[in-house]
C-alpha cells in the first residue's frame, strides 16, 4: 500500500495493535462548508484509505471503524439510504484494490435488516479478501455494542453452555469479534467524548483519545498525534505499577 505523503514521522516506541475509530463529525464538516449531509459522507468514506495506509506505515495490524450504528436506523429516510447505496458503490470500486493490497475486510454487525443485494457485496468482500494478512479492516456497519452483547448471549444459551462453564474469554469468543485482540487504542474524532455504543466490552481497559478534528479532516499526521498520545501513557489494566516499597 503506496502513499504520496513525504513527511517522515520519528519512530514511535509503542505501537497499538488494534486501534478503533468513531468517525465523526462528517455532517458538520459538510455544514461548515456549505455542502449537502451527503457529502459529509463521500468525504468521510475518501478518508478511510489514507488512514487505513497510515495505520500500515506505522505498524498497526487491526483497524475497526465505526462506519454505522443500529441507532442511525433512526436518521431520515433518505440519510439512511444513501449510506447504504454509499457502501455498496464504496465495495464495487474499491475491493479489488484492497485486496491487491493485503487488506483483509471483516463485518461487525448484523447483516439483519441491510438490503439482500448489499447483504450479498458485504460476505463477497469477506470472502475474497479473507486470506489477506496485511492489515485487518474490520467494518462496523449495523452494529450496537448493546446488540452485540445479546447476540453473544443468545448463541450461548443456544449452544447450551452452562453458567458455571461460562468465562470472560469464552463470551468474548462469542462477540462480532471474537477472534480479535481488543483494541488498544479507542479514536474519536469530531469533539464528542463518548463510546457512543461502540466495541462497550472490548473497550474495558482502551485508551481512549478525543480530538475536535472532523473525520474527513482526520489525516495522517492527525492518527500520528494520537499514537503520540497513547506513548506517553502508562496502561496499567487495574494493576498498581511502580508501587512505593513497603518499609521495613
Amino acid at each position: 500500500m503506496s502513499s504520496t505523503a513525504q513527511i517522515e514521522y520519528p519512530p514511535l516506541r509503542s505501537v497499538p495493535y488494534h486501534v478503533g475509530i468513531i468517525m465523526d463529525g462528517n455532517g458538520r464538516w459538510a455544514k461548515s462548508r456549505g455542502y449537502i449531509r451527503h457529502a459529509g459522507h463521500q468525504a468521510g468514506v475518501n478518508n478511510i484509505r489514507p488512514v487505513l495506509e497510515g495505520c500500515v506505515e506505522f505498524g498497526i495490524k487491526v483497524l475497526t471503524i465505526y462506519a454505522f450504528s443500529t441507532e442511525n436506523w433512526n436518521r431520515p429516510e433518505e440519510e439512511v439510504s444513501g449510506l447504504m447505496r454509499l457502501l455498496g458503490l464504496t465495495i464495487r470500486q474499491r475491493l479489488n484494490e484492497l485486496h491487491e493490497q493485503g487488506v483483509q475486510i471483516r463485518h461487525s454487525g448484523r447483516l439483519a435488516g441491510i438490503n439482500r443485494e448489499l447483504q450479498k457485496q458485504i460476505l463477497y468482500a469477506l470472502d475474497v479478501t479473507k486470506n489477506n494478512d496485511r492489515i485487518i479492516l474490520n467494518v462496523a456497519f449495523n452494529y450496537g455494542g448493546r446488540s452485540e452483547i445479546l447476540d453473544a448471549v443468545r448463541q450461548i444459551v443456544a449452544d447450551g453452555i452452562a453458567p458455571d462453564a461460562l468465562t470472560e474469554e469464552t463470551f468474548g469468543r462469542y462477540l462480532y469479534t471474537g477472534d480479535l485482540p481488543d483494541p488498544d487504542l479507542i479514536i474519536r474524532t469530531g469533539g464528542e467524548y463518548r463510546l457512543s455504543n461502540f466495541l462497550i466490552w472490548q473497550a474495558a481497559y482502551s485508551e481512549y483519545y478525543a480530538t475536535p478534528t472532523y473525520w474527513p479532516d482526520f489525516d495522517k499526521s492527525e492518527l500520528y498525534k494520537a499514537l503520540v498520545e497513547y506513548n506517553e501513557r502508562e496502561r496499567r489494566f487495574g494493576r498498581v505499577l511502580d508501587a512505593e516499597p513497603t518499609p521495613v
